[in-house]
């Protein structure tokens, strides 16, 4: 039996296919019709393209509601901004064209711009990469360990080493020079007694886990300190602190050497670490799928690899479009 190979548009092409979507759907002329028909016909490249335009479409509204909750302010802005350009400002779009119109504008964008990311990286001094782990000594010698996709501020004038957390997560082996060194993240601030620690970044704030010595955290300016030894962890968010509480730090900070640790952890959360690693977007739809739980060493250098895992036991889809989005539900 003669079986054809698969054809694999261009990035250009798969944009002039999302284009041409976008057009039909709101209200194509005649000539228009006449010249997306022989676009289509001139390359299978272009029907291959087109073809996975549409699966994007129609998987489009809750992708798209959750990259506008991510991205939302910078994304609107560019959508006004290009409305305006091409005098289509007068046009009305309905909420679900608008929403997919997010969508393919961050899918066509490609990994290089979030406007996050860009924003967070405008006021920073080191930043890693997504898949990059990334080692910086500072001006005192003290050594930052920087998680994939992260980034941090330095300001070391004023008598105090101070570094603010502006992404992601860091790893800090802090030399002593008698000059306080203080790392804030979200509200709070972890304040160094003489140590080796991380702080990452979480959705309502962050969470710091001591490997050696100690630090003293506050959840807020004026908030009461507590101190963590080796082994031990504590959240804050909202100005609160949770309970400190003992933690294996070595396991929980084996992304230093390529793996990711979880214990009974959410999907959600094993989600939100394999983002930082993979060389596009990763959008997770489902609410309950997000609460299931997974236990399991994974190394970080193949995030595809342990999503195909986690897919056999869970059973969840995955779409993966343009090679840059990638929805699980």
């Amino acid at each position: 039996m003669n079986h054809r190979s698969r054809v694999i548009p261009t990035p250009a092409q798969e944009q002039a296919a999302l284009a041409w979507l976008s057009l039909l759907h709101d209200q194509p002329s005649s000539g228009d019709q006449a010249t997306f028909s022989q676009w289509l016909q001139a390359d299978p490249a272009h029907i291959e393209a087109y073809a996975q335009a549409q699966v994007l479409w129609e998987l489009s509204e809750q992708p798209a509601r959750t990259l506008a909750d991510e991205d939302a302010f910078a994304l609107q802005g560019l959508l006004r901004s290009m409305d305006a350009a091409k005098g289509r400002a007068r046009r009305r779009w309905s909420a679900g064209l608008a929403m997919a119109a997010s969508l393919v504008l961050a899918v066509a964008l490609g990994t290089g711009w979030q406007p996050g990311r860009w924003v967070d990286d405008l006021g920073a001094d080191y930043v890693s990469a997504p898949g990059q782990v990334h080692t910086v000594t500072l001006a005192d010698q003290s050594q930052v360990t920087l998680d994939a996709d992260s980034a941090i501020a330095v300001d070391f004038s004023g008598g105090e080493r101070h570094v603010q957390l502006r992404r992601g997560a860091g790893f800090f082996s802090v030399s002593h020079t008698g000059a306080p060194f203080v790392v804030a993240a979200g509200e709070g601030e972890t304040r160094v007694l003489g140590t080796q620690f991380e702080v990452r970044l979480q959705p309502a704030g962050a969470q710091v886990t001591v490997l050696s010595g100690r630090v003293a955290v506050t959840a807020a300016q004026g908030a009461a300190q507590q101190v963590l030894g080796a082994g031990q962890q504590v959240a804050y968010g909202h100005a609160v602190a949770t309970p400190l509480h003992g933690v294996d730090s070595e396991a929980q900070l084996a992304w230093r050497q390529g793996w990711l640790n979880y214990y009974h952890a959410p999907l959600g959360e094993v989600v939100a670490d394999l983002r930082r690693y993979f060389p596009g977007r990763i959008v997770l739809l489902n609410d309950e799928l997000a609460a299931r739980r997974v236990s399991g060493s994974f190394s970080s250098k193949d995030p595809q690899a342990v999503l195909d895992s986690l897919q056999a036991v869970l059973g969840f889809e995955q779409h993966q479009l343009f090679g840059r989005l990638l929805v699980l539900r």
